[in-house]
């Protein structure tokens, strides 16, 4: 597939020039490539294949005539549009230009507005006469005068016969681009007429407003069977390939939508749906978003929301709260119930006895199968299964909390040796306007392979990420924090993957700063164990990897079939298990690596966890009982479900029961000297489950990343504080983030991100 819009190679001597051309063509639309004389202008024309060459003709070593000469006699670049630009050219040289074949002129200095009519006229083709370019002469679309009229109709009949319609809003992102740099978009809009109309339903209608956005009308339709049918066209939509003067892309729609009833007016309704689209305009991925009043709280130039002073005391109560609940529900309610079940003659304690041993033994039995397996190292196929492509690295950031670190993971990114086209995107969003965007776009004045691109409205990560897909040029993407500095190899080792069968791989994450602090060091060494032994483990014993948030590697149809959804806390994980469940393959590669900043403190450190916790119990709740349901999922992938979704979130309140046990026990014993404390099982079931940890931090520097290895202490000091206090806060960690979830707190607070030594700043809530 050819690049989504327009490329031009400019090639002149003159820096100024250079950079004044760039910024009016890019400004239009258009992919610009820029080369400083004619023999650099030949070999980026021979690597970035453009669709117009705009040349100057007075240039050292090789100069424009020279550089026409061979782009004619290049069979290749035979047919290539050619705008010759010079400032003291004479009649002689022009003349010999035009003889050569060049298609037009251009005298210094020029006016954008002559520049872009030339540059139009030799990339956009001409329309034919009778071209039917407005949407009531492409066959069943509907002019918005016309479609408005039946949308009256229909609200009449709703009236009368009590039953529900809807009426939905489609637009692309893409669209005002396309429309700009190649003309008139009448053959999309047929395309997606013709698509529509290939629904059974006869009574449905499609049309199109001024602003060239689609309206579709669904009568005697309720708001799920609209959800259904909006979501599987729309993700029609984001999988076909369209065409349109001679190219080919993809579109990202964005669809908002209103079932209305008896009392509805057709102008009322039009002003929800179009609540409903700027909503699903913001998200872009691919999930219908149903008119809520709530969005007209949330709507551009809304008024928002003070904190009060309620709010601050209940953010500062609120983890006394959580502790005392978790303590509450997971020792003191099971202590009471062992009494007051004994009291009444039933005494379980002896059954709940056997069960927590069962299930301690169980888990401590299979992380230590993880770690064995994960010691015979998974490497990517020997080579390529088919050449480098085009990739992206998109790069999702929040400012101004990672202003600090940012443009270092940029330019880290630029220095990648990749043997291809690497395009970086920066996607990000910020409150307000920050110096550094300056510098952003100074950056990508330099370097054509950077898109800085700030997502108005944007509150979330799937957000930015999904925004920038409409951007993408690469055949495959790498997802990133903006605090991960990569390895040189990881685009290439993740394409042998790819290229040999994958559609996502994930990477191995090292912690770069854990010199900051005890917490750092600590998160450091628990992330060797996660990357290089448990997620590695896990791949080759359940037969799926899940996607870690960073250092993914996607193949661009899957991501943009697939998005991430900002509704979610981890919309890594379940992004994760859609693709798993839908029969996509991911796999695990701890040599791709890129190292990132871990939390500095143990309150940073919380507020991460319990998102995460949550996270994962958000997806475990909405995605579990599908994905058992799932054809695409062998019985093997299918207990890696129940062990990743159902096990885990019920393990952490089963391995606390030993506590209350033990003090009903002991209590019913007459006290705990009166225990026998040395039957056999409950000796080797505490061995064996001491034992994991220790397990756990060797198999980690057995595997782990080279650098972190050769700080040993770090390992001492983890098997120490995991065996004090860790285990168990990760557990309590775990029960918090069910009980936020069910009292629907689902804030999410940013880690703070800057180098040590640097000031942090304070990261606010986003909503989840």
């Amino acid at each position: 597939m050819s690049h989504l819009f327009p490329r031009i190679l400019v090639v002149d001597d003159d820096a100024d020039t250079r950079q004044l051309v760039q910024m009016i063509l890019a400004r239009a639309g258009y992919e610009v490539v820029l080369a400083e004389d004619g023999e650099s202008g030949w070999k980026s024309l021979m690597e970035a294949r453009p669709d117009l060459l705009l040349t100057d003709i007075m240039m050292p070593n090789l100069d424009g005539l020279a550089l026409l000469r061979r782009v004619r006699a290049h069979s290749p670049t035979r047919t290539l549009p050619v705008i010759l630009l010079s400032a003291k050219a004479t009649v002689d040289e022009v003349a010999e230009g035009l003889d050569l074949g060049a298609d037009d002129y251009l005298t210094k200095p020029f006016h954008k507005t002559e520049l872009l009519a030339r540059v139009r006229a030799k990339i956009t083709p001409p329309a034919l006469p009778g071209d039917p370019a407005a949407p009531e002469r492409i066959s069943g679309l509907l002019s918005e005068g016309r479609f408005m009229d039946e949308l009256r109709r229909e609200v009449d009949r709703v009236n009368l016969d009590g039953n529900t319609a809807c009426l939905a809003h489609l637009t692309f992102p893409e669209a005002r681009r396309i429309r700009q740099t190649l003309g008139a978009d009448a053959d999309l809009a047929s395309q997606v007429a013709s698509d529509f109309q290939e629904s059974d339903r006869r009574l449905d209608l499609i049309g199109r407003d001024s602003s060239g956005h689609f309206l579709i009308l669904l009568p005697h339709t309720t708001s799920e069977q609209a959800r259904v049918r909006l979501e599987a066209f729309g993700c029609r939509m984001a999988s076909r390939i369209f065409h349109t003067s001679g190219r080919s892309f993809h579109l990202t729609p964005a669809t908002g939508f209103v079932v209305f009833g008896a009392g509805a007016t057709a102008d009322r309704i039009r002003q929800q749906v179009e609540r409903a689209l700027e909503h699903a305009a913001l998200q872009l991925d691919l999930t219908p978003a149903e008119y809520d009043p709530s969005m007209e709280r949330a709507a551009p130039g809304a008024h928002p929301v003070r904190a009060g002073k309620w709010d601050a005391v209940r953010s500062r109560l609120l983890v006394p709260f959580q502790l005392a609940a978790v303590l509450l529900l997971s020792w003191v309610l099971p202590f009471f119930a062992y009494r007051g079940l004994d009291s009444i003659g039933f005494d379980i304690s002896r059954y709940v006895y056997l069960i927590v041993v069962a299930a301690l033994a169980a888990t401590a039995f299979f992380i230590w199968l993880e770690g064995w397996i994960a010691l015979r190292r998974i490497e990517p196929p020997a080579e390529p299964g088919s050449p480098f492509p085009p990739a992206t690295a998109i790069i999702a950031a929040y400012l101004p909390n990672e202003a600090a670190t940012v443009l270092e993971t940029v330019e880290a990114f630029l220095r990648i040796d990749y043997p291809a086209p690497l395009q970086i995107i920066l996607a990000y969003n910020t409150p307000r306007a920050m110096p550094i965007e300056e510098e952003f776009r100074e950056l990508a004045a330099r370097d054509s392979r950077f898109l800085p691109m700030r997502v108005k409205g944007s509150t979330s990560k799937p957000q930015n990420i999904n925004a920038a897909l409409v951007e993408v040029t690469g055949e495959f993407v790498g997802i990133f924090d903006a605090d991960h500095l990569p390895e040189p190899d990881v685009f290439t080792r993740a394409w042998r993957w790819l290229s040999n069968g994958a559609d996502v791989v994930q990477g191995h994450c090292v912690v770069r700063n854990g010199d900051a602090s005890w917490v750092a060091r600590m998160v450091a060494v628990e992330f060797e164990a996660i990357y290089a032994v448990s997620h590695p483990g896990r791949a080759r014993l359940h037969d799926f990897a899940v996607f870690g948030g960073s250092n993914g590697y996607w193949r661009t149809e899957v991501l943009r079939r697939t998005r991430l959804y900002s509704t979610m806390l981890t919309e890594d994980i379940d992004s994760s298990i859609r693709i798993a469940s839908y029969g996509g393959k991911i796999v695990c590669d701890p040599g791709i690596i890129t190292r990132e900043l871990a939390p500095t403190t143990l309150r940073h450190l919380w507020d991460q966890r319990v998102r995460w916790a949550q996270g994962w119990y958000q997806v475990s709740l909405r995605r579990f009982w599908d994905s058992l349901r799932s054809p695409a999922l062998s019985g093997r992938q299918k207990a890696g479900i129940i062990w990743l979704l159902g096990w885990r979130e019920i393990y952490p309140w089963i391995a606390d029961q030993m506590f209350p046990l033990i003090a009903f026990l002991a209590l019913k014993a007459g006290g705990l000297d009166k225990l026998d404390w040395l039957i056999p099982i409950f000796v080797i079931t505490t061995l064996f489950t001491l034992s994991v940890g220790p397990g756990q931090t060797l198999f980690a520097y057995w595997l782990g990343d080279g650098k972190i290895r050769r700080r040993k202490g770090w390992f001492w000091s983890y098997l120490l504080l995991s065996s004090v206090f860790y285990t168990e806060f990760k557990y309590i960690i775990a029960r918090i983030a069910q009980i936020n979830e069910w009292m629907r707190v689902r804030s999410w607070k940013i880690t703070p991100r800057a180098e040590p030594g640097q000031a942090v700043v304070p990261a606010p809530e986003t909503p989840g």
